[in-house]
C-alpha cells in the first residue's frame, strides 16, 4: 500500500477523519494578551496576528491524529486549509494556511531542503507571464523584510534535490489565510510560520494531499 493510500484509507483515515478537525481534550491556557498559548506545556502562537484577530478555525491547536504517524512530519490538507506538524503519540500541531489558486495547487511529497528567515522573493517566469502588471517590476527580486510577500520565514520544498519553487511561508495579508489565493505556495500567519520554522529541521518530509 502506498503511503498516501495508508493515510487516506477509508474508515481508518487519519488526515481525513472528522475527529482530526476537533481540538484534542488538552489543557489550554492563553496569556492575558492572547499572544501565546500553552497546550499541555507546548507553547503555541496566540489568537492575534498583530492587530488581526485570527478566526477560531485557524488558531494554532494541538489535535489528535492517527497514532501510527511518525513524529516530525508536515501534512497539509488543502481542502481544509490546514497544515499539521506531527508530534508523535497521536498528536499534531494544526495551523491554518492559504493554498494555491485553482490550477496552481501543489500536491505531492517533498522534503524541506532550505530554511530562510525574512526571505527575499523573486516571482517565477510563469507568475510574470500570468500577471505582468503585478509581478514584472519584481523580476530582479525583492529583499526580505516586513513588506515582502513571503513574510517572516520560508521553508523550501525540494524533490530529488531540486527546488520546486513551492514554499511554506509567511504573509503580509493575514486575511488571506483560509483561502485559495496563492501561486501554489502555502501561506501561514507570520507568528505561525515562525513557530513551525523552529520545529522543522532540514530534511523534514512534507505531504500535500
Amino acid at each position: 500500500m502506498k503511503r498516501r493510500d495508508f493515510i487516506t484509507a477509508a474508515g481508518a483515515s487519519m488526515l481525513c477523519a472528522p475527529a482530526l478537525a476537533q481540538t484534542a481534550p488538552l489543557a489550554l491556557t492563553i496569556s492575558p494578551t492572547e499572544q501565546t498559548a500553552i497546550v499541555n506545556g507546548i507553547p503555541l502562537p496566540g489568537r492575534m496576528e498583530g492587530n488581526f484577530e485570527i478566526p477560531e478555525e485557524y488558531w494554532a491547536r494541538v489535535v489528535k491524529v492517527r497514532a501510527a504517524l511518525p513524529a516530525g512530519e508536515i501534512h497539509i490538507l488543502p481542502q481544509n486549509k490546514h497544515l499539521y506538524f506531527t508530534l508523535g503519540n497521536g498528536e499534531a500541531i494544526r495551523y491554518g494556511c492559504a493554498i494555491g489558486q485553482e490550477g496552481l495547487a501543489y500536491f505531492g511529497t517533498a522534503v524541506i531542503g532550505r530554511k530562510v528567515e525574512w526571505p527575499s522573493w523573486t516571482p517565477t517566469p510563469e507568475m510574470i507571464k500570468r500577471n505582468p502588471a503585478a509581478y514584472e517590476k519584481y523580476a530582479d527580486g525583492m529583499p526580505g523584510g516586513p513588506t515582502n510577500p513571503l513574510g517572516a520565514r520560508a521553508l523550501y520544498f525540494y524533490e530529488n534535490g531540486r527546488d520546486t519553487a513551492i514554499r511554506i511561508h509567511g504573509t503580509v495579508s493575514p486575511a488571506s489565510i483560509g483561502s485559495a489565493s496563492s501561486n501554489g505556495c502555502f501561506r501561514m500567519y507570520n507568528s505561525h510560520v515562525i513557530d513551525l520554522y523552529k520545529r522543522v529541521p532540514l530534511g523534514t518530509v512534507a505531504h500535500a494531499y
